[in-house]
């Protein structure tokens, strides 16, 4: 499942993961650390929102 930050519009996409963050590909959302925070505009993990498909 893919989010969207609400702030800047960065998607996580979990099948590509976050190169910047060391976050691997295959990491679901849900098991980013609590303290993630997006790396375009610096917004914490309660500012993404689940993209329908």
């Amino acid at each position: 499942m893919r989010y969207k930050c609400r702030v800047c519009k960065y998607i996580y996409d979990p099948e590509m993961g976050e190169p910047r963050s060391n976050i691997e590909p295959g990491t679901d959302f849900e098991q980013l650390p609590d303290d993630w925070v997006c790396p375009k505009c610096g917004s914490g993990k309660i500012r993404f929102e689940h993209m329908a498909h």
